[in-house]
């Protein structure tokens, strides 16, 4: 593998197609902002859907939102319970009520 590219987040606008090129050749690159390390820009194949960023992609769609518990559990491969063992482990709420809400749907169940 070749070193690590690395690009600033100034960068990104006029070296974007440099980034997708390296990406198509497996090459992995490091995004720094301020000098410091922000992300990296990891080629997105078989290999890489295979140890986990499934996982990853789902945890922060649920996180922010955008899937319900059952569609992340589903991006994730695992049932729903396993979904939200991985929640705890990592430290994400599997429910997300405002303390009035959640009193009156205890209510109600009552």
């Amino acid at each position: 593998m070749e070193n690590l590219e690395v690009f600033t987040a100034r960068d990104l606008r006029q070296r974007s197609g440099e980034l997708f090129s390296d990406a198509e050749r497996g090459q992995l690159s490091l995004i720094t902002k301020n000098g410091r390390p922000a992300m990296v820009a990891v080629p997105f194949d078989r290999r890489l859907l295979e140890s986990g960023v499934h996982r990853a992609l789902a945890l922060n769609l649920f996180e922010t939102g955008q899937l319900s518990l059952a569609q992340a559990a589903k991006v994730a491969g695992l049932s729903q319970e396993a979904f939200m063992e991985v929640l705890v482990e990592v430290g994400i709420p599997a429910v997300d009520y405002p303390p009035q809400e959640l009193e009156g749907e205890l209510d109600a169940a009552r």
